[in-house]
């Protein structure tokens, strides 16, 4: 069964463009030549549903569209480019005339890997893959060494997340298509930089989104709050699992990404014998090893399930890493005190430490929001298998007003968040402008071209905030000022406490890559507890004599406390409460040692390290 079979336009041994479409139900496929309405390229199918033919004369840049047997044209299912949007015609590229500059490149292993979240639209005032690039000395500068962009497949107008797209191969053309995306990451390999794309493969985007006119791409088996269920399970699902595989090793092969962020996996339904995602991993690998490189699969997932990276062999998905959402939940709640939606689930210190010490706070424990049992524990599993973060897209976008964390807490606060984030084991991952305490919003918004989509989405919007119990409106998501609203301010780095928190990042990040305690995944080396009944948790982290001990006061007073009996010398090297980090002042001492009773300022974290040098 061609399982691998390729789709899209794939050039042959003679330098001739092949089409390869799968529609099993149609009687009748051919290919229409934009530039010469009277020239059709006919394709037969095989016996299982793929259309196939050769084009005579073509070169990139060819625009064409696919005709139906009831005479209807459509866009390739499988287009590498759409120029003129999700409802033009599709474009011949030809992926042999790039020339890259990273045969080197190797990739970074997982775990050494900071990751930063980047919305290509809004990173920059002109919202381009070339502007994202030129911006590249400046992550460089933090200490950045891997970039995850959202979605960039093609979807409606020149705005929008990127989770609305309907072309999974293509590149949206408002960013600069696939010749821009390829110039960024091999800019960013060339400074040393990995590359990490979202990809959404739990629904397609509601406009243009013609898929379902040449097969059973969809099924009614199952729902997601986003659009119709990909059929992974259903009749004639062979189809349609190729189709996403063979997209998912066509961003690794043609574009030399590092890693795919697999959007929302839990709207991916498959009740077969052989997961999609474990199908998907084993065929990841298999290239890899071909390659004699690295790739990864990163899962998003509010399942809490460990089967998604437990390897095959233990009965598991085989996903490299997954996000950890407890992380954030329970930290955003202990320092903003919310308590609506998810957000009841959480807000209690021993929650803080469990996260620290497994990263599931819901290992089969009872959800008030769920109402049922939730998770599984993780307390086996390295802490390289998670991905942490105190920011990202949803988190701040799927709020009403879009606010970071920089407008709903204190700088104090801010400061002790950022401690926790890089302290803490786990892949840690920034959201772009978090570096600096950026205060523009993130919001959400779309340019879509059809009036009852538009009125669709701005009525939803409405009755889902209201439901939260907010009067007011949301901003417009149709609106460009919504757009513009939400792109960053760069030059607030360079401005008083916002150059604070940027350097502190700096110092964070340098201590993460260079400190061997740090870089230590395994749980037996990993150890928080609570401070007595105080807002206060100590995390100890350590290789072999090399110690590092953590205190997080969270709490509005500060607290004395007694270092443990088992700890030798150690000295200070940070306390977010000196003046150097705007703090109020510190009364810590530079060195301590066991049993020794130390102030622990309010809101603010404190670093002790201990070195055996002989």
């Amino acid at each position: 069964m061609p399982i691998k079979s390729p789709v899209g336009t794939q050039k042959n041994q003679q330098g001739q463009f092949a089409f390869n479409v799968w529609a099993p139900f149609q009687k009748k496929l051919s290919v229409k030549i934009v530039a010469d309405n009277k020239k059709q390229i006919p394709l037969k199918r095989d016996d299982w549903g793929y259309w196939n033919g050769v084009g005579e004369g073509l070169t990139s840049g060819t625009k064409y569209l696919c005709q139906l047997d009831d005479g209807r044209t459509f866009p390739d299912p499988a287009s590498f480019y759409q120029p003129q949007g999700v409802h033009g015609p599709s474009e011949i590229i030809d992926h042999d005339y790039y020339i890259w500059d990273d045969a080197t490149w190797r990739n970074i292993p997982l775990s050494e890997q900071i990751l930063y979240e980047m919305h290509i639209g809004t990173f920059t005032a002109e919202g381009s893959f070339a502007a994202a690039a030129a911006r590249i000395d400046d992550l460089i500068d933090l200490g950045i060494n891997a970039v995850e962009i959202m979605p960039v497949a093609q979807f409606p107008g020149e705005r929008n997340w990127g989770y609305d797209g309907v072309y999974p191969f293509a590149v949206q053309n408002s960013y600069g298509g696939p010749r821009g995306l390829k110039d960024f990451i091999n800019r960013c390999h060339q400074k040393g930089l990995a590359v990490i794309l979202d990809v959404v493969y739990n629904h397609l985007g509601p406009e243009g989104n013609y898929l379902g006119q040449y097969g059973p791409y969809f099924t009614e088996k199952y729902k997601t709050p986003w659009g119709q269920a990909v059929n992974f399970d259903d009749a004639y699902c062979y189809g349609v699992r190729n189709y996403f595989i063979q997209n998912a090793l066509y961003w690794f092969k043609e574009y030399h990404l590092d890693a795919l962020r697999l959007d929302a996996i839990h709207g991916i339904y498959d009740s077969g014998a052989r997961h999609i995602l474990q199908e998907m991993a084993e065929e990841v690998a298999e290239l890899a090893k071909a390659a004699g490189r690295s790739y990864y699969l990163i899962a998003e997932s509010d399942l809490n399930d460990v089967r998604v990276i437990k390897p095959e062999t233990q009965g598991g998905y085989g996903i490299d890493a997954q996000w950890c959402d407890d992380f954030h939940h329970v930290i955003h709640t202990l320092l903003t005190g919310e308590d609506k939606g998810y957000y009841a689930d959480f807000g209690q210190v021993n929650q803080l430490v469990k996260t620290l010490n497994e990263h599931f706070i819901y290992s089969w424990d009872y959800s008030a929001f769920r109402k049922c049992q939730h998770g599984s524990e993780a307390n086996e599993m390295s802490a390289d298998k998670f991905v942490t973060f105190i920011q990202n897209h949803d988190q701040i976008g799927n709020r009403m007003k879009g606010e970071r964390l920089s407008v709903l807490v204190d700088f104090e606060k801010l400061k002790c968040a950022a401690g926790l984030l890089f302290l803490s084991p786990g892949i840690p991952m920034l959201f772009m402008g978090e570096e600096y305490a950026e205060k523009a919003p993130f919001l959400y918004f779309t340019h879509h071209s059809d009036e009852n989509l538009i009125k669709s989405v701005q009525h939803g919007r409405r009755n889902e905030f209201k439901a939260f119990g907010w009067q007011e409106d949301p901003s417009d998501p149709q609106s460009e000022f919504t757009f513009d609203k939400s792109k960053l301010n760069g030059n607030l780095k360079d401005n008083d406490r916002h150059q604070c928190i940027y350097k502190l990042y700096q110092i964070l990040i340098a201590l993460r890559k260079n400190c061997p305690p740090l870089q230590v995944f395994e749980r037996s080396n990993i150890k928080a507890v609570m401070i007595g009944r105080e807002k206060a948790v100590i995390l100890r982290r350590w290789k072999g004599n090399h110690h590092f001990f953590i205190i997080f006061n969270l709490g509005e007073t500060e607290i004395t406390m007694a270092l443990p009996d088992d700890l030798a010398q150690a000295n200070k090297i940070l306390d977010s409460s000196e003046e150097m980090w705007s703090g109020e002042g510190s009364s810590s001492p530079l060195s301590v040692s066991s049993g020794q009773e130390i102030t622990v300022q309010k809101r603010s974290f404190l670093i002790y390290e201990q070195k055996d040098e002989s």
